[in-house]
């Protein structure tokens, strides 16, 4: 049975959160997008990659709001982070093509990341 986009995309964010990059993998389309205040990837590799240097910045991830639309999901999260960042909004708009994460747009303020990006974008 295959998921709809929204259920991907809850799982996609449900392994980020559990640092399991195997399982965010298998969500990540070959040719996918990431674009974000900080950087813009493209291609599985380098956005796995950026995601696993991210993961390690992170506590706990939670979802608080979703939609979704044919191909296009939107899901606002909280991100809790180690002070003095603390929970830290985010919005992402994703774009699906059968079953797998195409493009992630994140929207958030970049400020208190700006000293971490080198680390997570390398």
């Amino acid at each position: 049975m295959s998921m709809n986009n929204v259920a991907i995309a809850e799982a996609y964010y449900k392994a980020m959160g559990e640092k399991d990059l195997e399982s965010i993998g298998k969500y990540l389309h070959p040719d996918v997008q990431f674009i974000g205040p900080l950087a813009k990837k493209s291609g599985k590799e380098d956005v796995l990659e950026a995601a696993k240097n991210f993961c390690v910045l992170f506590k706990t991830v939670t979802i608080r709001a979703k939609l979704g639309e044919g191909n296009v999901v939107m899901l606002v999260n909280d991100l809790e982070f180690p002070d003095p960042v603390g929970t830290f909004p985010t919005a992402v708009l994703m774009k699906f093509q059968e079953g797998l994460i195409e493009r992630i747009e994140l929207f958030y303020d970049p400020r208190p990341l700006l000293e971490h990006k080198d680390k997570i974008f390398s």
